[in-house]
């Protein structure tokens, strides 16, 4: 007699589209789900907290996942104004926002027919609900299908400067910025770093130190919505020589005195983004705007650990409380990368996963 997979799990089977953005991977749950509650995605998140994370588990945990995956619940969004909304999800929990994200769940939703394209059309536009707020996106068109995404960030900014020790007793400076998330932002030289794979093992053990530092001694708060809190990653920067890059991977019509830099995030618990960090960079944009070093309309190329590339620009100023503030551009391309269908067998030891770091 075959036991039934299904029979001690009160989900699925649990249905997903894998892509990645800039090597970053992105688990779009397809089905096997009830829908989510609440009147708003914000609410939806906490929702899911309390009522799914066994499937975040398994989808996230070995052997199905691994310690640096990320995902998605498809939601309704939260009125007539957007196309749909999203509930993203990591090896810790719910995040707020997720820019790599983003940009793979409008090329699916474009690839998939979830949003309808016009015969002919070069662009769609449409707009997705987020945890942090509203993202209108464009979806550039090509022969071969979507080559690029691009969506309008909520607005971002600079809470605070920060200093993290240096093992000379020094102090390295930094700042804490929003762009969707808070981000604590330093220069990797400063801790004799590079951003490299190289240094991979170091980076994390610097930045989930830092992170935990700084929200134990009162992380911050956003002022429009106090579920908008805490220090969700840490960024490392370092500039780039221009003429190191390899001119093929940029996108095309880059203004002349666009600013090329890379960094590495590392996020939730110990996890790196393969990415370039879409929310990450409006959050540094912020950063160098705040600093005089970007002007509105001039270009950030941000590279990731990977050499994976986003852009970024900032688009307008504003104000988040009584903090200046910037509006955001922020741009990259997603890959198809698998379909898939996960059980839980009954008789299956590991349960739900596990991760190792």
């Amino acid at each position: 007699m075959t036991a039934d997979p299904e029979a001690a799990w009160p989900f699925g089977p649990i249905t997903t589209e894998d892509y990645h953005t800039g090597g970053e991977p992105f688990r779009i749950v397809t089905g096997g789900v009830p829908d989510l509650v609440g009147g708003t995605v914000a609410e939806r998140r906490l929702w899911a907290g309390d009522n799914l994370d066994e499937v975040r588990q398994l989808l996230v945990n070995e052997p199905r996942g691994h310690a640096d995956m990320y995902g998605g619940f498809v939601t309704p969004p939260d009125d007539e104004g957007a196309a749909l909304g999203v509930v993203f999800f990591h090896n810790e929990g719910y995040s707020t926002a997720c820019g790599h994200g983003t940009i793979a769940l409008a090329t699916w939703a474009v690839e998939s027919g979830r949003v309808p394209t016009p015969a002919g059309a070069s662009e769609v536009s449409f707009a997705i609900d987020v945890p942090s707020g509203r993202l209108p996106v464009t979806v550039t068109l090509g022969p071969q299908g979507v080559e690029r995404v691009s969506f309008d960030n909520v607005p971002a900014f600079v809470a605070s400067t920060v200093q993290a020790p240096l093992t000379d007793g020094g102090h390295a400076a930094g700042a804490v910025a929003f762009g969707g998330a808070f981000y604590a932002v330093f220069t990797a030289g400063d801790f004799g770093l590079s951003v490299t794979p190289r240094d991979l093992p170091v980076i994390i053990e610097l930045c989930r130190g830092m992170k935990e530092e700084i929200n134990a001694s009162g992380g911050p708060v956003h002022p429009d919505d106090e579920r908008l809190a805490d220090i969700y990653g840490v960024i490392l920067v370092e500039e780039v020589d221009p003429a190191e890059v390899d001119l093929e991977q940029l996108p095309p019509g880059l203004g002349s005195d666009a600013i090329i830099q890379r960094n590495v995030t590392v996020f939730a618990d110990g996890e790196v983004d393969r990415s370039p960090t879409g929310s990450g960079t409006s959050a540094r944009l912020a950063v160098l705007h705040a600093a005089g070093q970007l002007a509105e309309g001039q270009e950030l190329v941000n590279l990731s650990i990977v050499d994976s590339v986003m852009t970024g620009v900032v688009t307008g100023t504003t104000t988040v409380g009584d903090h200046p503030a910037v509006t955001t551009t922020v741009a990259g391309s997603a890959f198809a990368t698998g379909t898939h269908t996960f059980r839980l067998d009954p008789r299956d030891p590991m349960g739900t996963g596990f991760l190792l770091r």
